[in-house]
């Protein structure tokens, strides 16, 4: 297992909280993390769902779905419109 650091912002933080860390499989993708977090079910799966954009930063950078996370990654998903 690696672990990874999830960070949440604006109406995601709202609903999720702030931050958590996490354990996952090595190899796992931004789009494996997202799909576990939507069969957490509830708020997860509503505000996470496929259906609804969200944008993702891997060690502040942006990333796509693809990029495969690293021990100590930090992760953090938010909606494609943030205020500041």
């Amino acid at each position: 297992m690696i672990h990874i650091r999830l960070r949440y912002f604006a109406s995601l933080r709202e609903a999720l909280g702030a931050e958590e860390a996490l354990a996952v499989a090595p190899g796992t993708t931004v789009a494996t993390l997202r799909d576990a977090l939507i069969a957490r079910g509830g708020v997860h799966a509503e505000l996470l769902a496929r259906s609804r954009a969200v944008r993702c930063a891997v060690d502040r950078q942006m990333a796509d779905e693809t990029v495969a996370l690293a021990e100590g990654a930090e992760v953090a998903f938010f909606p494609p419109v943030t205020g500041g």
